[in-house]
């Protein structure tokens, strides 16, 4: 449930509409008019409020829930919930709960406010903008409409923002088109110069860095993540695609639409990552890897240089097929019990 210090709730609202934002069939034997005054978990919900059930995890929660309806996805499985709590079926509940909580909690995530900030005269600022203090927008630099912009954000010369993006505090923004409806967390830094040197034995010449980063509609990036440009041609973060806190993107690389990536990941330099890719916690990708679409990486996995198939799901290090990889952890597990009763004996 979210603390209302932060987030304003705009509920409530009736269950029909509640059903009809998520994009499900109310049930015949709900009342429409039953008022939904809010959006929790099943462990926190209470009798004016929605929760949703997803996958198992939440089966097992869904018998002790005190809400007044649950969305259950059909991954919970033959789920019943108590008496007192109405039961709508879904094919996806995280995608239900997801468009109730917009309805619920819109455009809450960063806390900007409008006041006086320093604005190049050649800038283009588009209407109902909202610069918060100490934002710096740059020369030749364009904000869309609708886009909201935190607390000493710096927008470099050149920068094209869109439409109804949110931009956190701290936020550094060069060298980089920036599509609609982008949301980019406090802390992070777009467009730094790559990590490029040309090396010998008199040290490391730095390359300069020209290129640019491209960040496509519908991209999520988190707090004090680093994308940085390319060297010659672009980095590219492709629509919808959703990167965690603290993850680093390397110079060229190309990132696919709907890819999801999850903190403290690590992207080298001129890799091409397909469609609806998936990175888990610290996985770390050498330069030059190319990945096809729907691949999964397990946390902490390590992909070496060369090509990876589509669709598959990946795991240690180097990378590979996961079925491999954990006969492999588990032939290891054997053999070490077995020289212990050796050594033992």
């Amino acid at each position: 449930m979210a603390d209302p210090r932060f987030f304003k709730n705009h509920g409530p609202f009736a269950l029909r509409d509640v059903c009809h934002l998520a994009g499900v069939a109310i049930p015949a034997i709900a009342d429409g008019n039953l008022t939904i005054s809010d959006v929790a978990t099943l462990d926190t919900a209470g009798r004016g409020d929605i929760a949703f059930c997803a996958g198992r995890e939440g089966a097992c929660l869904l018998t002790a829930t005190r809400a007044a309806a649950c969305f259950i996805g059909k991954d919970a499985g033959r789920v019943v919930p108590p008496s007192g709590t109405l039961a709508i079926p879904c094919e996806s509940a995280t995608q239900a709960i997801a468009s109730v909580l917009e309805a619920f909690y819109p455009q809450n995530g960063l806390g900007v406010r409008a006041q006086a900030t320093h604005i190049d005269p050649s800038a283009s600022i588009g209407k109902d903008v909202t610069l918060a203090p100490g934002v710096v927008v740059g020369e030749g630099a364009e904000v869309g409409p609708g886009t909201k912009i935190g607390v000493n954000t710096f927008i470099g010369h050149g920068v094209a923002i869109g439409r109804d993006c949110e931009i956190g505090a701290n936020v550094a923004i060069q060298c980089a088109l920036v599509g609609d409806n982008v949301w980019i967390l406090s802390g992070a830094q777009i467009g730094s110069p790559g990590f490029g040197f040309a090396s010998s034995r008199g040290g490391h010449l730095k390359i300069p860095q020209v290129g640019r980063v491209i960040i496509q509609d519908k991209v999520e990036i988190g707090a004090c993540t680093t994308i940085d440009r390319g060297m010659l041609g672009d980095t590219i973060i492709g629509e919808g695609t959703k990167i965690d806190n603290l993850v680093q993107v390397g110079h060229n690389t190309r990132i696919g639409r709907h890819c999801i990536i999850v903190s403290q990941v690590g992207i080298s330099g001129s890799c091409e990552i397909g469609d609806f890719v998936i990175f888990g916690g610290q996985a770390g990708v050498a330069d030059h890897v190319k990945i096809g679409d729907g691949a999964r990486f397990a946390g902490r996995s390590g992909v070496y240089p060369g090509t990876l198939a589509g669709n598959q799901d990946y795991g240690g290090v180097p990378a590979r097929p996961v079925k491999q990889w954990l006969r492999e952890v588990a032939m290891i597990n054997k053999l070490g019990k077995a020289r212990k009763k050796d050594f033992d004996g």
